[in-house]
């Protein structure tokens, strides 16, 4: 029962982010450490953004806001993917 609400809420998240508008995390206080205690972007400021543009094939958007876009995305797919199966397997295997 876990595992199958644990695949629910996994099948939800890509879904969520594409019915959230391309610029809902364009505003906002930033969470990163480096740029409220150093006022200093760390490699990874601006990822969240960039990828909920490249969720809207906002390509050229999401590559301003920070170019490990092109790292970044694909593992997140691959992350993604390889969850979804693994708990799929799971739910299959227990019936």
């Amino acid at each position: 029962m876990i595992n199958k609400l644990k695949l629910i809420i996994w099948i939800i998240i890509p879904f969520l982010l594409l019915i959230l508008p391309s610029t809902f995390f364009d505003n906002g206080q930033s969470i990163c450490p480096s740029k409220l205690l150093l006022d200093k972007d760390c490699p990874g400021c601006g990822i969240t953004r960039s990828i909920q543009h490249a969720v809207h094939f906002e390509w050229k958007i999401a590559w301003e806001y920070n170019k490990l876009i092109i790292v970044v995305l694909p593992f997140l797919v691959y992350f993604w993917i390889k969850t979804f199966l693994e708990l799929f397997s799971k739910i299959k295997k227990s019936h």
